[in-house]
């Protein structure tokens, strides 16, 4: 880690802002499930709602559930840059990951590749019947996933223990 400058304790003055290496960027996103995701309105004002996300480090991308009406999905299919920022619960860390964004189908079988992409964004179900209900479920609400290719990423931390 680099410090961005010396850390100096004084009235006023906290702790500088360290960059995050990769590694631990990486770990970050994969340590956490919700973050804001900005996308751009056509005033040019960004946008932000609330997601959960899963991380794929190898593939550098991210997967958000949504349903096809959001206002998230119809800005992304106008313009895809996109960006998710996600901060740890005491805010002195965060991630912000920038990219494009892709919109999948919309689910319309239970079972079909966008259901069990939007099913293997959540935990194990440990009843089968369960599962399919899910499947169901995504049909039935219009689900889709949002996925996105992330190109730029960083984030800084203030806590000393990173």
């Amino acid at each position: 880690m680099t410090d961005v400058r010396q850390t100096r304790y004084e009235p006023g003055r906290g702790a500088s802002p360290r960059r995050l290496s990769a590694g631990q960027l990486d770990d970050f996103l994969a340590e956490h499930r919700m973050g804001a995701l900005a996308t751009i309105k056509r005033s040019g004002h960004p946008h932000l709602s609330t997601v959960a996300y899963q991380w794929n480090p190898a593939a550098r991308l991210i997967s958000i559930g949504s349903t096809a009406d959001r206002l998230k999905v119809r800005q992304l299919t106008r313009d895809p840059h996109a960006a998710l920022y996600v901060s740890s619960s005491d805010h002195l860390t965060f991630v912000v990951a920038e990219g494009t964004a892709e919109i999948s189908p919309v689910s319309t079988v239970p079972g079909d590749a966008t259901g069990r992409e939007l099913l293997a964004l959540f935990p194990e179900f440990d009843n089968p019947t369960d599962a399919q209900a899910f499947l169901t479920n995504m049909v039935e609400d219009n689900r889709l996933i949002i996925r996105l290719r992330v190109t730029k990423l960083y984030g800084d931390t203030l806590a000393g223990d990173q």
